[in-house]
C-alpha cells in the first residue's frame, strides 16, 4: 500500500496542529483582556489623571517608577511559573488586574495611587512572561505557532476596538466617563481570568500532565549561551518594534515635516492589518514548512527594508501626498515583518526553553523586549538630534544583524525548537510503501 507524501504531512499536520483543551476560552479571553488595554493604553497619563485626580506630573513619575518596579520583578514571575505552573499564575494575574482597576477611582492620594499603581504593574509587566509560558503548557509544535499568531491577532483587533470603544464613553459622558472605563478594564480582565480557567495543560500520550523535574535556577539560564545569543538577538529586533509608536510620529513631524494625522493613518494601517491578515501570514509561513529561525530572520530583514526605506524617503523629500502613499507603503512592509517574525519568534523562545524552567527561561527572554522598550526613547530621540536618517540606518542594521545571528543559531539550538514540524516527520512525507 502506498501513502503520498502530502497525505503523510497533512496527517501529521493535523496532529501537531490539534486544538488544545480551553483554546476557544484562552483566545477569546485574550480578546477580552485586550479590550480593556485599549480602553486605557492610548490615553495612559490623561486616565490616570482623571480618575484620580493627581497632577500629570505625578501621575507620570509614579508611572515610570512603578513601571521600573515592574521589570525588577519579572524574574519572580518567571520562578513563580516554574514552581505553580503557568495558568495558575495567569489567573493571579488576571486578579490582581482585575483588582487594581477597580480600585483605581478610589485611589485619589499619592500613597494610594502609588501602592494600587504598583501591585498593578507587577502584573501587568510579568504577564507577556506567563502568557508565553502559558502557550507552551497548553500547545505542542506549529500548534504553538498558531497560537502565537492568533493571540498578536487578537490582541490588536481587541486593542482597537477598546480605543474605539473608549472614545465613545468619552463622547458620550466626558472626562467623567473615565470612571466607568476603569471599571469597565476590571470587568474585562475578570472575564478574561474566567475564561482562562477553562484551559488545560497539554497532556501526555497516556493521557496525564506532562510530569516535572524539580526546576534548577536561573544559573541554568545564564549557561545556557545559544539561549542568550537568541534573547540578544531578539533585543535588535525589539528595538524595531519600538519603532512604530516612538519613532514614526518624531520623524514624520520633525523631519517629514507632515501632518499628525499621518501618524494615525499608519497606525491604523498596521493595526488593521494585524488583526485582519496576521493569521492568514503566519499560518502561511507554517505551512511552507520553514524553519522558525528562518521565518523570523525574514521578518527581521522585512524591518530592514522598510527601515531603509525610510532613509530614502527621509532623503528625497517628496510631496505631502508622494510621502503619505511611500510611507503608508513602507508600514506595510513594517507590518508584514512584524507579522512573519512574531509567531516564529514567539514559538522559538517558548520551544527553546526546557519545560521545567520555562518560566524562568522566558522571564530572561522577556527582557530583551522590556529593555528596547525603557531604551528606544533616549536612543531615537538622541539619534534623531543628529540626523533624520541615522535611528533608521542604526534600526536596519540591528535588524540585518538579528536575521544573521538567528540562521547561525539554529545549529546551536534544540531541534525542536527550531522545527515546527520536526525533520522526522518531515522525512515521513516521503512515499512509503509497505510490503504486500
Amino acid at each position: 500500500m502506498t501513502y503520498s507524501g502530502e497525505a503523510v504531512m497533512k496527517v501529521a499536520g493535523k496532529a501537531r496542529e490539534a486544538r488544545v483543551e480551553g483554546e476557544r476560552s484562552l483566545l477569546v479571553g485574550a480578546g477580552i483582556s485586550a479590550v480593556g488595554i485599549g480602553m486605557y493604553i492610548p490615553f495612559s497619563l490623561v486616565f490616570f489623571h482623571h480618575v484620580t485626580g493627581l497632577s500629570f506630573a505625578l501621575v507620570g513619575v509614579v508611572l515610570t517608577a512603578t513601571g521600573l518596579a515592574g521589570l525588577a520583578f519579572m524574574p519572580l514571575a518567571g520562578s513563580a511559573v516554574d514552581r505553580f505552573g503557568a495558568r495558575k499564575v495567569n489567573l493571579v494575574l488576571y486578579a490582581i488586574r482585575a483588582a487594581g482597576f477597580a480600585l483605581y477611582p478610589f485611589a485619589g492620594s499619592l500613597p494610594a495611587f502609588a501602592a494600587v499603581a504598583l501591585v498593578t504593574a507587577l502584573a501587568d509587566r510579568s504577564f507577556p512572561v506567563v502568557q508565553q509560558s502559558l502557550i507552551g503548557e497548553v500547545a505542542r509544535g506549529a500548534a504553538r505557532d498558531r497560537l502565537q499568531a492568533s493571540l498578536r491577532a487578537l490582541q490588536n483587533a481587541g486593542m482597537g476596538a477598546g480605543a474605539l470603544l473608549v472614545s465613545g464613553v468619552l463622547a458620550l459622558w466626558g472626562t467623567g466617563g473615565f470612571h466607568y472605563t476603569a471599571w469597565g478594564n476590571a470587568l474585562a480582565f475578570a472575564l478574561a481570568g474566567l475564561l482562562v480557567s477553562r484551559v488545560r495543560p497539554v497532556r501526555d500520550a497516556e493521557g496525564v500532565p506532562s510530569a516535572k523535574r524539580p526546576p534548577a535556577g536561573y544559573r541554568m539560564v545564564l549557561r545556557d549561551r545559544p539561549f542568550l545569543a537568541l534573547t540578544a538577538a531578539n533585543f535588535l529586533t525589539a528595538l524595531g518594534y519600538a519603532a512604530l509608536s516612538v519613532l514614526f510620529p518624531l520623524y514624520i513631524s520633525t523631519w517629514l515635516h507632515g501632518p499628525d494625522s499621518l501618524t494615525g493613518a499608519a497606525f491604523t494601517v498596521n493595526t488593521a492589518l494585524c488583526a485582519g491578515i496576521g493569521v492568514l501570514v503566519a499560518g502561511r509561513v507554517r505551512r511552507s514548512g520553514a524553519r522558525r529561525t528562518r521565518s523570523a530572520a525574514l521578518g527581521s530583514l522585512l524591518f530592514a527594508a522598510a527601515f531603509t526605506a525610510q532613509i530614502v524617503l527621509g532623503t528625497l523629500r517628496p510631496g505631502q501626498t508622494a510621502t503619505l502613499v511611500a510611507l503608508l507603503a513602507i508600514v506595510v512592509v513594517y507590518t508584514l515583518g512584524e507579522l512573519v517574525h512574531s509567531p516564529s519568534g514567539g514559538a522559538l523562545s517558548v520551544s527553546a526553553a526546557p519545560e521545567p524552567v520555562r518560566g524562568r527561561y522566558l522571564a530572561t527572554y522577556q527582557l530583551s523586549y522590556s529593555l528596547a522598550t525603557a531604551l528606544a526613547p533616549s536612543l531615537f530621540t538622541a539619534l534623531l538630534s543628529v540626523d533624520g536618517r541615522l535611528p533608521w540606518a542604526v534600526l536596519a542594521v540591528a535588524a540585518v544583524g538579528a536575521a544573521f545571528a538567528l540562521v547561525r543559531l539554529e545549529r546551536h539550538l534544540p531541534a525542536e525548537a527550531v522545527y515546527a514540524v520536526p525533520p522526522t516527520a518531515q522525512a515521513s512525507a516521503r512515499p512509503v510503501t509497505a510490503a504486500a
